[in-house]
C-alpha cells in the first residue's frame, strides 16, 4: 500500500466510514430534553458520551500537535462534571470543537508532510498513525455506546 493509500484509509477510519454509524448519525436528532437522560443500566448520558469524546479527541490531537501539550489529570478531565449540558449552547460547542478536531486530525493525516511513522520526540514512541489509530479506536467505542443509549432511551432511528 502506498502512502497515500494509507493517509485515505485512516482519514476513512477516523471518519468512521464502514461498520458503525458516524459522529454526525450518532448525534443528529437527538431532543435536547435527553441529552441529560440516563437509560436503565448505562453509566453516562449523551451529554457525558459526546463531551468525554471531544475531550479526549483534541487530547490525542493537540499531544500530536504540541510538546507543550499537557493531558488533563486521568480520569475526572476527561468526563465533564455534570450529567447534563449547562445549556443548548453547550452540547452544540461540543459537537462543533468534535467536529472541528475531527477534521484538523484528518487534516494532519492527510498532509504528505507528516511522518505518519517517526516517533513524537516528546512522547514514549508514540507515532502520528498509533495516535490516529488511537483516536479512530476510542471514537468507535464511544459512537457505539451512545448509539446503544439513544435505542434504550427510544432516541434511535428504527
Amino acid at each position: 500500500m502506498d502512502d497515500a493509500n494509507l493517509r485515505q484509509h485512516l482519514v476513512g477510519l477516523l471518519r468512521s466510514r464502514g461498520a458503525h454509524p458516524d459522529f454526525a448519525a450518532a448525534v443528529g436528532g437527538l431532543e435536547p430534553a435527553l441529552h441529560g437522560r440516563l437509560a436503565p443500566g448505562c453509566p453516562h448520558t449523551p451529554w457525558q458520551l459526546v463531551e468525554h469524546l471531544r475531550i479526549a479527541q483534541w487530547d490525542i490531537l493537540e499531544f500530536c500537535r504540541s510538546p507543550e501539550h499537557a493531558s488533563p489529570p486521568w480520569p475526572d478531565g476527561y468526563w465533564p462534571a455534570s450529567a447534563s449540558p449547562p445549556d443548548q449552547r453547550a452540547w452544540e460547542r461540543s459537537v462543533e470543537a468534535f467536529r472541528a478536531d475531527l477534521e484538523a486530525l484528518c487534516d494532519l493525516v492527510r498532509d504528505p508532510a507528516t511522518d505518519l511513522l517517526a516517533p513524537l520526540p516528546w512522547g514514549g514512541g508514540q507515532t502520528v498513525l498509533h495516535q490516529a489509530l488511537l483516536a479512530a479506536d476510542h471514537n468507535a467505542y464511544h459512537l457505539g455506546q451512545l448509539v446503544l443509549l439513544r435505542r434504550l432511551l427510544g432516541a434511535w432511528p428504527a
